[in-house]
């Protein structure tokens, strides 16, 4: 299935996508330039990427902060939605990864169904229809990961590590990541939870490229998580 998505009359000037980066120089210029149209702020938190990849995402036209050292992912979100939330006319935040695995419409539909419900969070989902197919030995490690977050967090999510989210103003000024690495994904779910607000979960096609494939991000992600939740 294509991620492109039909062009709008103007790009979207009250939600903010966040976007960490790391050594994705092969990818990021695509992936900006599939969100441009769409939103007027596209921010790219560069963590201490080796490859380039800052100077490419600027070109693109994304918006740049930068870590003069790598701190992992959970730093570089929490960097970026801390950006986001210094200008006023930000209403909604989108996390985004840099990887080209998320489809630029599934987050549209996502912050048209956030606006139309008045909810504060929209998680992504890969499990509630079957067009993401991850291979079963990242199937098992992904649904593992789901069960102890459910057993920590006050939310029954079906797909707790998707890095796909709307996230209302009021709910992203609530979020304080300390977890660095892929830990965050668990940490973030637990801290939008305990604002209380309203949430659903929408399903996404998650696009396990070539690309991706040959980064070894597919299985090495998912034992990442598993990692991170046991000794965090």
């Amino acid at each position: 299935m294509s991620s492109s998505v039909p062009a709008q009359r103007s790009p979207d000037r009250r939600a903010w996508v966040v976007i960490p980066l790391y050594n994705e120089a092969d990818v990021i210029a695509e992936v900006i330039a599939g969100l441009r149209p769409h939103f007027e702020h596209v921010v790219c938190v560069d963590d201490g990427s080796r490859d380039g990849s800052a100077a490419i995402a600027a070109r693109a036209g994304a918006q740049l902060v930068q870590h003069p050292v790598n701190l992992g992912q959970g730093a570089a979100l929490q960097t970026g939605i801390s950006f986001a939330l210094t200008h006023p006319e930000c209403e909604y935040i989108v996390t985004f990864d840099a990887d080209g695995q998320h489809r630029v419409q599934d987050a549209l539909d996502m912050l048209e169904l956030a606006r139309a419900e008045d909810l504060a969070v929209v998680f992504g989902s890969r499990f509630l229809d079957d067009r993401t197919n991850p291979g079963w030995i990242k199937k098992v490690i992904l649904k593992t990961a789901v069960w102890v977050t459910n057993l920590t967090t006050s939310l029954r999510l079906t797909d707790a590590h998707n890095g796909l989210r709307v996230i209302r103003r009021d709910a992203a000024e609530q979020i304080e990541l300390k977890q660095d690495r892929m830990a965050h994904a668990t940490e973030i779910v637990l801290e939008l939870g305990r604002t209380g607000l309203p949430w659903k979960e929408h399903p996404v096609e998650l696009l396990y490229t070539d690309y991706s494939k040959a980064k070894g991000q597919s299985v090495l992600n998912s034992v990442n998580i598993l990692v991170d939740l046991v000794v965090r």
